[in-house]
């Protein structure tokens, strides 16, 4: 029932729709609505208000979002601080263009210096490169990561990166020493969980030039050889450029001269030394074998073997020098004595010279050098004595390490003292029984003709003197000579107050002022060895030397191999000269070394040293000089300097002296002790070319390695 306000006896509220027009009439609908549902749809209305006013604050929120992403990425990027991005991308290499013309070279990123030839030309420079590694932790797909990083790096080993990337580690290296493009490629990748390193990889840009001097670094750019390793603190504290001593344009000319006879001898390998006597400065240093720099982990140790420094050699008739400058400094000879020549016997060994020589028996000072003799050399090593013999070697450098910077230089291979005996005196005499660095030799040279000083060989460049003036005490021959005939007296003169010539190069040292250089030949007895050196070159086993303007001086030695049984080996010869021009004022010393050359129709079935080695050396001097600033003297200039400087084969006896000779030679070992320096003693007997049983018994040290088994054809 209802009531007539229309309320329900069961609470419920009941809303007549009120007619309105026909439509209404026509139906007469009720619609009943409960005070709950009234209040639900309420509730559902505000709650429907909400979550619009939401909605619009969260597109608000959005929108601001979008718009500065908008502006952060597209209208108005910032650049990223270098905290979030050096991880990354490591920044990149700046060139300082005004250091760049001054010749230095200022890359930021490297921490390496670069190491120049003296003249400024790139030997060594690092190259800013990057190291790729991940954090295995941070990867989403391993496999996925290695098949894309493949695309930049192909050469990748799928596998083990695969098993790299999956460990339980939070680094691992993937690659090392990718180039700038790759790092850009991988980057854009934006693979998570990958990072950049900043590296550097060092580069040999003349790749074979100077290899065994250069040496190289390792994977952390730690030198391991060579100037790399010698400099390995200065070249990573200071990052100016570390400049050399060497010239490449000399040290290619060698390099070029010495490979084609090393080819054509069918050597098994070679080297050549060409160093400044007034500096001790090394222009070029020529090992072959050799090896790209860039490929060191490659390379051979053959190849890498420096022959000029590690490799030691017996010096042969090189060292016949050395006993010349001995005697002359000790005053124990002098130029016009005669020595024996004739063959000396000991044991069933002899020594003697070649078979093809036919020399006179007894032979002055020149003539000993000139034609290169065994038996006199041995006999003038006798008249000094075993105790000054060692004594001159060990001041000479001969029984120590050559002090220059390489770390490869080797020691010697020298008798102990209690077997140096009058049989190792004879021999060591003319270059065997004792095994040298080429460097050692050059360096010996070099004092014997610089006026008399020992320099520290360097691979550094010293401070070019301004003026270019030579040393008062190479002046004795001078450019300027005089219209009268040369005196023809050997005496020498040393005239210092002659004034110093200009010359083409940069500029000449004076020995006395190099780091280290200590005299040992007086000024009269190093213009004395010059005119024999220069003798040897234009009437001696040398000529084939001889580059015509230069006045060239040099001393054949080859040397008989000996094989690892101890015993010299016939026929297999290391054949070398070592030579210094130009005489008159001496510049520069130049060494060439073969090692084992086969003879060919142009030597006559000979490998010698004046077949293979002298004239490789001729070769050198007459294309390198030229680059150095020298330049050959004219005919007539050259035949006036070669005249001041000549001494004859056989020099006069002065009036009033008793020469050494005939009947009076202390260095006879038949005829006992020798005398004191200076002092020539009449021998009581005629000279005996034989040594007695202690002499036999003293050879016995050396069994098959003293060149007293010599046919005279390993000395020459």
């Amino acid at each position: 029932m209802s009531d007539p306000q229309g309320r329900e006896s069961n609470g419920r509220e009941t809303v007549q729709a009120a007619p309105q027009g026909a439509a209404a009439a026509a139906f007469g609908t009720d619609v009943n609505v409960t005070g709950g549902e009234l209040r639900q749809r309420a509730r559902l209305e505000r709650m429907h208000t909400r979550l619009l006013a939401l909605s619009g604050g969260f597109c608000l929120i959005f929108g601001a979002v979008g718009v500065k992403l908008a502006l952060a990425t597209m209208l108005a990027p910032m650049a990223p601080a270098a905290r979030q991005i050096a991880p990354q991308v490591p920044p990149i290499p700046k060139v300082e263009h005004g250091a760049a013309l001054a010749g230095d070279i200022d890359i930021p990123t490297v921490h390496r210096a670069t190491i120049t030839d003296r003249n400024g030309q790139i030997l060594a420079i690092s190259l800013p490169l990057a190291s790729v590694y991940a954090n295995p932790q941070e990867m989403i797909d391993p496999a996925e990561t290695v098949d894309r990083l493949a695309s930049v790096l192909p050469k990748l080993n799928r596998a083990e990166m695969l098993a790299r990337l999956q460990s339980k580690k939070q680094f691992v290296y993937l690659a090392r020493g990718i180039t700038p493009d790759q790092e850009l490629r991988i980057n854009d990748l934006g693979i998570p969980g990958i990072y950049f390193e900043p590296s550097e990889k060092r580069h040999y840009p003349l790749g074979r030039t100077a290899t065994q001097v250069m040496g190289a670094v390792d994977i952390d750019d730690h030198g391991v050889a060579g100037v790399e390793r010698a400099f390995d603190r200065r070249l990573t504290a200071d990052r100016t450029p570390l400049r050399l001593s060497l010239d490449i344009r000399v040290q290619a000319v060698a390099r070029e001269e010495l490979q084609a006879a090393l080819t054509n001898f069918k050597g098994i390998g070679a080297c050549s030394i060409v160093m400044d006597v007034n500096t001790g400065e090394i222009l070029a240093m020529v090992s072959l074998p050799d090896y790209d720099a860039n490929e060191f982990g490659k390379a051979d140790p053959n190849d890498r073997f420096n022959r000029c420094v590690t490799g030691m050699y017996e010096p042969g008739s090189t060292f016949k020098l050395q006993t010349a400058a001995m005697a002359l400094q000790d005053n124990v000879v002098h130029v016009w004595d005669r020595f024996s020549s004739r063959p000396i016997h000991v044991g069933r060994f002899t020594i003697s010279d070649m078979k093809t020589d036919h020399f006179a028996p007894w032979l002055s000072l020149p003539e000993v050098l000139a034609y290169s003799s065994n038996p006199a050399s041995a006999h003038i090593a006798l008249d000094v004595g075993a105790k000054r013999q060692r004594e001159w070697l060990k001041m000479m450098g001969f029984l120590d390490r050559v002090p220059v910077e390489l770390p490869e230089a080797g020691r010697p291979v020298v008798p102990g003292l209690s077997n140096w005996g009058q049989v190792a005196v004879m021999t060591i005499g003319f270059g065997h029984g004792v095994a040298e660095s080429p460097l050692a030799i050059v360096r010996g040279t070099a004092a014997t003709t610089n006026g008399g000083f020992l320099l520290k060989p360097t691979v550094l460049a010293r401070p070019t003197p301004p003026d270019g003036l030579a040393p008062a005490a190479v002046q004795a021959v001078s450019d300027k000579i005089d219209d009268k005939a040369p005196d023809a007296s050997v005496q020498p003169a040393i005239d210092d107050t002659a004034s110093a010539a200009q010359t083409g190069n940069a500029g000449i040292g004076n020995p006395a002022d190099a780091p280290g250089a200590e005299r040992v030949i007086s000024p009269q007895n190093a213009e004395l060895l010059r005119r024999l050196l220069r003798l040897d070159v234009t009437k001696g086993t040398g000529k084939t030397s001889e580059v015509e303007g230069y006045l060239v001086g040099g001393k054949t030695g080859t040397a008989e191999k000996v094989g690892a049984n101890g015993r010299y080996l016939k026929h297999l010869n290391i054949a070398a000269f070592t030579s210094v021009f130009p005489m008159n004022r001496p510049r520069y010393a130049v060494y060439v070394m073969i090692d084992s050359p086969v003879a060919t129709k142009e030597t006559h079935g000979w490998t010698t040293a004046a077949w293979v080695a002298a004239p490789v050396v001729r070769q050198i001097i007459s294309r390198a000089a030229p680059m150095l600033g020298l330049f050959p003297k004219p005919p007539a200039e050259a035949a006036a300097l070669d005249a001041a400087l000549a001494i004859p084969l056989e020099p006069s006896i002065p009036s009033g002296t008793r020469s050494l000779g005939p009947g009076n030679d202390p260095g006879d070992p038949g005829e006992g002790a020798s005398p004191k320096p200076g002092r020539a003693r009449v021998a009581d007997t005629a000279p005996r070319p034989h040594l007695d049983a202690k002499l036999r018994h003293e050879a016995a040290w050396i069994p098959g390695r003293t060149a007293a088994d010599s046919s005279g054809a390993a000395t020459r």
